[in-house]
């Protein structure tokens, strides 16, 4: 009887680590949901959206319907689709419906946390790139929801420094863009209120509140170029040159800074 106690124990102790092995979560502890923000974070600072998307997709699985959650996969769809090719219709397609996806979960999060600049910093990312990827006239009413989500989200004033500068420099790169178009043309549509000063004021703040960041100084500089201030421009786009790489694309406004410098220089 003891000898089948026994073998009894040793098979079941058999069997237990068949399981362990074999399990998708081998010999690890579930991850808590701060764990997995951590390290998806960890993986968009590296420049890893793919990464950071799976991450935050299996938080979503352990905490649907989570605010902090949501935003972050919303943020990440824009990563990977703002570096999608878009050479072929196809492709252009599926960028489109990355964008999209980026635009749902950010509405969720606005719903869920209507409270919190972040949710319509997000949303006006989305829709910026919406608007941009199928033209600012045949989208003026996504256009005109940027520019109300960034002043939503700078009157809330909260989630910190960068997300509030995030909200200014997306209203003010909004202004800047819109401002290029003819104005009667996009007044008869409702886009009249761009104005190049306001862009520069809001470009200006969010220099402001988060220094040493390479795409804000590349867009204020480029529109004190558009206002023909050549001093100021050319000492902006010098802070692009000796600011830090905390951007995916840094090394991109890196090279148009230089590029802008040099017209201006040479005349």
């Amino acid at each position: 009887m003891k000898l089948l106690i026994y073998l009894s124990k040793e098979v079941h102790f058999f069997f237990c680590i068949i399981f362990l092995l074999t399990s998708p979560f081998p010999l690890s502890r579930a991850q808590s949901l701060d764990e997995l923000l951590a390290e998806g974070d960890k993986a968009t600072e590296e420049f890893n959206s793919k990464k950071a998307l799976d991450i935050y997709l299996n938080a979503d699985k352990i905490s649907p319907g989570n605010w902090q959650v949501l935003w972050r996969i919303s943020r990440s769809y824009v990563d990977i689709a703002e570096h999608m090719p878009s050479e072929t219709g196809e492709q252009e397609d599926l960028q489109y419906a990355e964008f999209e996806r980026a635009l749902n979960y950010a509405e969720n999060t606005v719903k869920l946390a209507p409270d919190q600049s972040i949710a319509y910093v997000r949303r006006a990312a989305a829709n910026g790139k919406i608007a941009l990827f199928k033209g600012i006239f045949s989208v003026a009413g996504v256009v005109n929801k940027v520019k109300e989500d960034c002043e939503k989200a700078i009157k809330l004033n909260n989630g910190g420094n960068y997300v509030q500068a995030l909200a200014h420099y997306i209203l003010g790169r909004t202004h800047s863009t819109v401002s290029n178009k003819w104005a009667p043309a996009r007044a008869v549509i409702g886009l009249g209120w761009a104005d190049k000063q306001t862009a520069i004021k809001e470009l200006e703040k969010a220099v402001e509140l988060f220094p040493g960041f390479r795409m804000f100084y590349l867009e204020l500089g480029k529109a004190y170029a558009d206002e023909d201030d050549e001093i100021k421009a050319q000492e902006t786009l010098a802070k692009v040159l000796s600011s830090p790489k905390r951007d995916e694309d840094d090394d991109e406004f890196l090279k148009e800074a230089k590029r802008l410098l040099e017209e201006i220089k040479n005349g």
